[in-house]
Parts: C-alpha cells; sequence; structure tokens
C-alpha cells in the first residue's frame, strides 16, 4: 500500500507531550478523497440560477418576516409625541431610506454574508472562524488532527501581513482579549434570547392593534388579551416544528410584501409624491436642526426598520449567499422603499393618525385581507424569531457556553430546525409578561431596539477582526467600516439607550440572566476539563493494570464517555479501585465540538490506541460541529464498531510497514509484494483482534458514564464557592442529564460517581 494512503498507530508511550499528540485520523484514506468539501446542500444551492431563484423564493418566508413587518409600528415608534411639522416626515423617511441602504443591504448583504462559516452564519459562525485562524479558544482540547477535516482551514493569501500578524499575536497571547471575546459572543447570545422575547409580542400586538379600527369594541385591554392567546398557541405548535408549516410561509409572506407595495404606491400617488424629495440627505440635516435632541431620541423609533436584519445572517444555514442577495435585492429591499413611501405620503395629509399609521393609510375595501394577512405575517415574524433563537442556543451547548437543556431536531430533512422545550417556556412566559406589562407597540419599541442594537454592534465587531485577520484586508478598508458603518450602528446605540428607564431595562435585565448562567457554566465547565487534564490516568498506570493478576476481564464491550480528548480520565482510575474488572475490549469517548458548523462523517472518529496492546483499550474522539448534533442516521454502536473495526485495520497497515524498512529506490510492484508477503504471516494477529471486537460487541455493549460533582476547594473565596456549589450544582441537578444529551440506553447505563474539588 502507498504510504500516502496508510495511517499511523496512534499508539500511546511514555508521557502525552505534544510531539507525540501529532497523530493522523484512522480515515486518512478516506477523507482525503473529500478535501475542500463544504456541506453538500451548500455545493448543490450554487448549481444553477433556477436552484437559486426558488431558495431566494425560500428565504422570503423565513428570514424577512421580521423586517418586512416593521412598517406596522416605525412611524408610531418615532412620533410618539405627535409630528411638529409637516417636513420632519421627509426627514424621517430620508433617515429610513439610508438606514434601510447602508445596514440590511451594504452590511450584511454584500459584507456580513461572506464571513460565512461553510455556509453557516451567525455570532458562532463569526467566532468559530476567529478561534480556527487564530488560537483565542479557551478550552485546551485542540489537536492537530483537528485541522486536518476537510472544512476547518481557511487561509487567504494576502500581501497585507503587517497588521495581520501583529493583531494575530495580539490575540494569542493576551488571555484578556480571548475572555472579552468569548464574553461578547456570549452576550450576542443572550441578546438574540432577549430579541426572541421582544419580537413576537410587538409583531403580533401590532397586528391585533388593526381592530381598534374594526370596531370600537376592541379596546387596548381586549387587544392585548388576543394578542397573548395568540402568542401562547404559537409557542404551543413549536414542538411539531417549522417544518410542517414552512412552505406556506413564503407565498404569505410574499402576498403581504405585494399588498404593501400596492397600497404604498397607491397612497404616493394619491396624497404627495413629492416625498421622493427624502432621497435628499439634506432633509435629515434639517430635520436635526428643528427638533435638536428629540430628533436624536427618535432614531430609537427609526432604527426598527431594520430589526431582523441579523436573521439575513443568522438563517444563512439554510440558503446560500446568492439567494439571499437575490431576494432582498430584488423583493424585499424595493417593497420596503415603496411601504415607507406611501406611508410618509398618508402622513404628509393625515399628521394626527401618526399612532395607526399603517391600518388607517389602507384603503377601505382592502382592510380585512390586510389584516388577516397581517397577523399570519406577525407570526412568521416571530416563529423566524424563535427558531433562530434555538438554533443559537444549540451552538452554544455544543461549545459548552449553555447548562444542558433538551434538544428536539423537528425535521428529518433539515438539520437546522430544532425545539428546545425548556426555553420554549422560557420564552412564552416572558413574552406573555412582556405584553401584558407593556401593553402598546411604542412602549414594547423603547425595549425593543436595544437588544437588536448591541447585536448589531457585536456583528460589527467581529466583522472588522475578520476583515483583518482573516481576509487580510488593509487597515484603509477596515477603517472605512469603521466610519460609514460601526459609527452609525453606535449613533443608534447611544439613542435606544436613552430609553433605558422606559422599558429599554428589561432587554438588558433578560440579556444580563441569560449571561450570568452562561458564564457560570463556562467557567465551570473548563475548570472541570482543567482539572481532569491535571489527574489524568498515566500510561504507567496501565501497565501495572496489564501486569497485575487482580484484575479480572469479563466480556462485552464498554463505552467509558468523557469530556477529556487528551488522556484517560480521572475518573477511570477511581472506577478501577472500587471494581478491579474490565471488559474484554474498552472504549474511551469523548464528543467533541469543533469550531466548524459540520464535520463530514467520513472525518468524525478519531481513533487512539491505548498501550499496552494486549488491553485492548482505545480511546476515541467523535468529532461535530456546533450546529450538528450527537445523533447519528444509524446506531450509533454500530457506527462505532464499523469505525474501531476500520482503525484496527489501518492500525495493523502501518504497523506492517514500520516494522519492513522499504527501499527508496524499489519500485512500487516490489513494496506491495512485500507488504503481502508481511501481511500473510500476521493476517491471523489481524484476524483475531477482529473477532475479538465482534465477540465482544455480540456479548453486549455497557455504557459507563462518569457523574462528578464539583466542590470548591477549601479555603476557596466567597464568590468562588457561590458560583461552583451553590448556582453550578443547581443548574447541573435541575437540567438534563449526560446521559440524555448522549442518547444512552438506559438499562446498560452504568454511572460512576466522583467529587472534583476545583
Amino acid at each position: 500500500m502507498p504510504k500516502s494512503a496508510i495511517s499511523s498507530s496512534n499508539t500511546e508511550q511514555g508521557s502525552e507531550d505534544h510531539t507525540k499528540l501529532r497523530r493522523h485520523d484512522s480515515l486518512d484514506l478516506e477523507s482525503s478523497r473529500v478535501k475542500g468539501q463544504c456541506p453538500a446542500h451548500h455545493s448543490a444551492k450554487e448549481a444553477s440560477w433556477g436552484v437559486v431563484l426558488s431558495l431566494a423564493f425560500q428565504s422570503i418566508g423565513v428570514i424577512y418576516g421580521d423586517i418586512g413587518t416593521s412598517p406596522l409600528y416605525v412611524y408610531a415608534s418615532t412620533f410618539s409625541k405627535g409630528i411638529k411639522h409637516k417636513d420632519d416626515i421627509l426627514g424621517v423617511l430620508s433617515l429610513i431610506y439610508y438606514t434601510i441602504t447602508l445596514l440590511p443591504v451594504i452590511k450584511y448583504v454584500f459584507i456580513v454574508l461572506r464571513a460565512n462559516d461553510n455556509g453557516k452564519g451567525g455570532t458562532f459562525a463569526l467566532y468559530s472562524l476567529l478561534c480556527r485562524n487564530a488560537k483565542v479558544g479557551l478550552l485546551p482540547s485542540e489537536q492537530i488532527e483537528d485541522q486536518e477535516v476537510s472544512n476547518y482551514q481557511l487561509e487567504l493569501p494576502s500581501k497585507q501581513l503587517g497588521v495581520y500578524l501583529k493583531l494575530k499575536n495580539f490575540l494569542e497571547k493576551s488571555v484578556i482579549s480571548k475572555y472579552i471575546l468569548l464574553l461578547v459572543t456570549m452576550l450576542s447570545t443572550s441578546l438574540v434570547i432577549g430579541d426572541g422575547v421582544l419580537t413576537p409580542s410587538i409583531s403580533v400586538l401590532s397586528a391585533i392593534g388593526g381592530l381598534k379600527k374594526a370596531s370600537p369594541i376592541f379596546t387596548e385591554g381586549r387587544v392585548v388579551w388576543i394578542s397573548i392567546a395568540i402568542l401562547i398557541l404559537l409557542f404551543t405548535a413549536q414542538r411539531f416544528g417549522t417544518d410542517k408549516v414552512g412552505y406556506s410561509f413564503a407565498p404569505i409572506v410574499s402576498v403581504w410584501f405585494l399588498l404593501n407595495a400596492g397600497i404604498g404606491v397607491y397612497n404616493f400617488i394619491k396624497y404627495d409624491p413629492a416625498v421622493i424629495k427624502a432621497l435628499n440627505p439634506w432633509y435629515i440635516i434639517q430635520y436635526f436642526k428643528r427638533n435638536g435632541g428629540e430628533a436624536w431620541i427618535s432614531l430609537g423609533g427609526v432604527f426598527l426598520c431594520v430589526t431582523g436584519t441579523e436573521a439575513l445572517f443568522a438563517d444563512l444555514g439554510h440558503f446560500s449567499v446568492r439567494s439571499i442577495q437575490v431576494s432582498m435585492s430584488a423583493i424585499t429591499y424595493p417593497t420596503l422603499m415603496i411601504t415607507y413611501s406611501g406611508q410618509a405620503s398618508f402622513l404628509r395629509l393625515h399628521q394626527n393618525q401618526v399612532s395607526n399609521t399603517f391600518y388607517d393609510a389602507i384603503p377601505g375595501p382592502l382592510y380585512w385581507p390586510v389584516f388577516i394577512v397581517a397577523v399570519f405575517a406577525a407570526i412568521i415574524a416571530s416563529q423566524a424569531m424563535i427558531s433562530g433563537t434555538f438554533s443559537i442556543i444549540q451552538q452554544s451547548l455544543a461549545l459548552g457556553c449553555f447548562p444542558r437543556v433538551t434538544v428536539v431536531h423537528t425535521s428529518d430533512k433539515h438539520e437546522g430546525q430544532v425545539y428546545i422545550p425548556e426555553l420554549n417556556y422560557v420564552l412564552m412566559i416572558a413574552c406573555v409578561a412582556v405584553t401584558l406589562g407593556f401593553r402598546t407597540t411604542e412602549s414594547i419599541g423603547h425595549a425593543y431596539g436595544i437588544a437588536v442594537a448591541f447585536a448589531e454592534v457585536i456583528t460589527s465587531l467581529f466583522i472588522i477582526l475578520v476583515m483583518l485577520v482573516i481576509w487580510k484586508k488593509h487597515i484603509i478598508l477596515a477603517m472605512i467600516y469603521i466610519s460609514c458603518i460601526s459609527s452609525v450602528e453606535l449613533l443608534y446605540l447611544s439613542s435606544v439607550l436613552y430609553k433605558f428607564p422606559h422599558g429599554g431595562y428589561f432587554p438588558v435585565a433578560l440579556a444580563t440572566i441569560f449571561l450570568t448562567l452562561m458564564i457560570i457554566w463556562n467557567y465551570v465547565y473548563r475548570k472541570k476539563y482543567f482539572y481532569e487534564l491535571e489527574h489524568k490516568v498515566s500510561p504507567n498506570t496501565l501497565k501495572d493494570l496489564a501486569n497485575t493478576t487482580n484484575i479480572s476481564r469479563i466480556p462485552g464491550l464498554a463505552i467509558f464517555y468523557s469530556e477529556l480528548v487528551n488522556g484517560i480520565p480521572p475518573i477511570f482510575g477511581h472506577y478501577i479501585d472500587n471494581i478491579p474488572a474490565l471488559h474484554s475490549v474498552l472504549v474511551f469517548l469523548s464528543i467533541k465540538s469543533l469550531p466548524i458548523s459540520t464535520v463530514p462523517l467520513e472525518e468524525r472518529f478519531l481513533f487512539r490506541r491505548v498501550n499496552p496492546k494486549d488491553l485492548y483499550v482505545f480511546r476515541c474522539v467523535v468529532r461535530y460541529g456546533y450546529t450538528e448534533s450527537c445523533q447519528e442516521e444509524e446506531p450509533f454502536e454500530r457506527l462505532l464498531v464499523e469505525k474501531l473495526k476500520e482503525f484496527i485495520k489501518d492500525d495493523y497497515w502501518y504497523q506492517a510497514q514500520m516494522e519492513y524498512q522499504y527501499d527508496e529506490e524499489e519500485d512500487e510492484d516490489g513494496i506491495i509484494n512485500n507488504v503481502n508477503v508481511l501481511s500473510r504471516a500476521n493476517e491471523e494477529a489481524l484476524q483475531g483482534e477482529m473477532e475479538l471486537v465482534d465477540k465482544a460487541w455480540r456479548s453486549g455493549v455497557v455504557h459507563m458514564m462518569g457523574e462528578s460533582e464539583v466542590i470548591a476547594t477549601k479555603g476557596s473565596g466567597f464568590g468562588k464557592r457561590i458560583v461552583i456549589d451553590s448556582a453550578y450544582n443547581f443548574l447541573r441537578k435541575n437540567l438534563r442529564q449526560s446521559d440524555k444529551v448522549f442518547n444512552i440506553p438506559r438499562k446498560r447505563l452504568v454511572k460512576v460517581g466522583m467529587t472534583y474539588e476545583l
């Protein structure tokens, strides 16, 4: 067999330093065939314009529901105290024009979407890109073999290496910068959760608010309770998954956009076509001159016209960059411009109707059709944000940044569609509380902008780092981005922060609660990992086990789960001290999430043999992307045994090559013949080992789970004891257990307990 197709034995001897950990995945033979592979569905998406247009249509119903329903409440939130000057409408319309053009279109569609992680988007995608291209991760679980996964590397040639190297070295050497990056990533996740609470509340309440015009019996209180009923139904239906109704989303939102555009053109022509003058940014300057501080405060309402833009990036995994660029440029962007222009034309002649602009501007015969479509569009906008919240929590779970919760995959066709029951009920209760507490869209709007503005500023921070560290762009381009985009976002953020006492405190408080939970969980998660790394079982201990007569071997295959990817966890030594028995084959299994979106199945399993060889002990790291689950299409045990046998076979060929020194000048036929001679001499040994594995599997598989209880060491400070002894242990005991996370059969589960003093 040629050298390039033979894997290393992955044998562990002596101390496990980094030079001896430079081993190769036993599936190099297979993985070499998929180099440069991205998820298959993404490569297919760019195959033809027909596919792109189909995806563009589907994206309308998934990612534009939030920004598409913004016309329901933007003018009401901006002019919460009424319109004081007729030309103020032009100033606000001009602000809307350039805000939508700058942020959703230029920033997200044509810049941010390029920073995708093999077709996946979101804050964790940006963080994963930085972790792969600079050593900024905090958990010491990286392995050389991880960089050989086909879609791991992302090196782009560039002449701008000066700033790139300086910034990369700074990020890698500065511990503080690593903590800040992780903290900011978790903060963004927390803000998305807050957005997932406010979006359903403001969208549904705004849509149902149209009933006030239909009849005086629909008072504010009744509108609130109808909205609450719809919200409860919406969250109750989450367990069925979006796949059941997904195909109806795009037509409904398309009808919504069509109606808005038609009504916008009608109002534009009927009332005041002169609002087209708002294309001149001079009206923005005049607006600020007339209103001063009040104009700056009103920016919080204007900013609501771009709510939902994060979905353009976060939901990229279901579509492609080009399809989103097409749908935004050809449909969403022009429709929004026409809709806001039509409402501005109506307001120029009906300034006193600003509190209910959307419904008042609808021609009479179209009122009920628009109302019905508006309710459905609001539900779709809410659904998209809720689903996005579930997805981002799944990503944070995979990276050890969120307490264990139940993740249910609701679709066999779409990997990104997940449902988290615990979080779903938390969101439902929070949405009902927000609707009851704030009662009006104007009040919710004060709170809504803070979460969105913070999230956009964080995305810009990561994009600047991606520009310099990964894309290696000239620093001048980064400065242009900061001056043209980041400065505008910071201006909007300053405005929405002004409304902190008037409702803005709610998303900040909610984000703080979730951020605190994430910090506590991640802190103890890393402390546990370092503890296991420092107290792992040494190779000498295993040699002693092989030579002792007190250890009995029992038939069967034992899978011992551990979070440690380098070495054998200390809890195994605790187990042997109390139960001196080993199964005929033992596999130490680590479930590991790589900072990439997906890992091809051919490259998922990484095996290593543990010496001495006659112990038949192996270590296996099962690698997943942060968007994947620990559920295989076929039974995990069968897949594990098959991959183990492949490794043993590859290991055999590697040893055959290492034992026989080839002559470099010998022809390929000679090499193959010599290896064949050597393989025939050892065929019985290989066959015996393969049969041993099969026999162990047929005898039964036992899943052994280490349940480590953590406590603070004696003499620890009060804060550390609170975090570890109280907060973390409360979360661990009341949330999902490890065996449920890994879908371990309970009848074949053995838990081994041990206490770690951190």
